[in-house]
């Protein structure tokens, strides 16, 4: 039975050392990237669906307190059946997530000027330590122009 040397040894362990020093910081900087999907996604969802409306009823919907009341902190949670079918949320045609599947953030849409305006926000507290993360879009209807996502 052959035995490695040591330079084989060194060189193997070299060469994982080096794979690792590539792959580490790709992974964890992917996986940062991705706690960030669900409330720039479901953001986005209503920023479309508050223009589509708006375009169709010359008016944003009414506004709509922040779902659930309190954000999950630390942890995923599954929302209480009918906890999205409310007014503002059903002619959004929001859900964060299909019904029963645990989400981490929590969100709101405030109609503002009188259905001319809207800012939607999503709340978050991934780490359990008591600081919300907030992201947050607005939109706009002003008078002869198409309903619109305000940039940035």
């Amino acid at each position: 039975m052959r035995r490695f040397t040591a330079v084989e040894l060194a060189v193997g362990v070299a060469l994982l050392g080096s794979l690792a020093a590539v792959a580490v910081p790709a992974f964890v900087r992917e996986l940062h990237a991705s706690r960030f999907v669900e409330p720039t996604d479901g953001l986005a969802r209503i920023g479309a669906a508050a223009v589509v409306y708006a375009e169709e009823n010359r008016q944003f919907p009414e506004s709509a307190p922040l779902t659930p009341a309190t954000p999950p902190r630390g942890t995923k949670e599954a929302d209480a059946p009918g906890l999205w079918d409310t007014p503002a949320w059903t002619a959004l045609g929001f859900r964060p997530v299909p019904d029963g599947v645990p989400h981490a953030y929590a969100f709101s849409f405030e109609n503002v000027g009188g259905g001319t305006a809207f800012v939607a926000q999503a709340h978050g507290d991934l780490d359990g330590d008591g600081i919300q993360s907030t992201f947050e879009i607005r939109g706009f209807a002003r008078p002869g122009e198409k309903p619109a996502v305000a940039p940035g």
